[in-house]
């Protein structure tokens, strides 16, 4: 399944920008941001809408995990989808440049919340991203499908125009 993710330029910058704030227990921040999604002959595309920043009491102290956000961050995204017919995606960081991808516990864990989102959109698709300082890699969970599919291409659109992936 080809699936084509973009947003503005502003919002990537907005994004990493709150994902490199430090906070005082998590190493790592993560926020979500919601998506219209459209379906064509050549596949989905998923259009970034609105970052939703997770606020600094939603982060638990676990030292397992550089960033475990508690139930607060999964209503308030959930909340967010079905207020706003929108499909969700969780976003976080790896600093460092190139592509990134994701640890076996980002895979584990986000297996198990990514697809909560279907308790309010369960006709959308919903995933995960990951950014890099230049680059980005992501999984979406199409209803239909029991496995995440990678996003094959990951595009930030402004000036200056970034193509963050391409898997072709």
């Amino acid at each position: 399944m080809n699936i084509h993710f973009k947003l503005s330029s502003a919002m990537l910058n907005h994004v990493i920008g709150d994902l490199v704030r430090p906070h005082p227990f998590a190493a790592e921040r993560a926020g979500f941001i919601g998506c219209k999604v459209s379906r064509s002959r050549e596949g989905i595309l998923i259009l970034g809408h609105t970052y939703m920043t997770l606020q600094d009491n939603w982060y638990t102290d676990d030292q397992r995990y550089g960033c475990f956000f508690n139930a607060d961050a999964m209503r308030a995204a959930m909340q967010f989808a079905l207020t706003n017919d929108a499909s969700m995606f969780h976003v976080h960081m790896h600093e460092h440049m190139g592509l990134p991808w994701f640890s076996r516990i980002d895979l584990r864990e986000s297996s198990k919340f990514v697809p909560d989102f279907w308790n309010v959109r369960p006709n959308l698709p919903h995933g995960t991203l990951v950014v890099s300082k230049d680059s980005a890699a992501g999984l979406c969970w199409y209803p239909s499908e029991n496995k995440p599919n990678r996003i094959s291409r990951i595009t930030a659109v402004g000036f200056p125009m970034k193509f963050l992936e391409r898997l072709t």
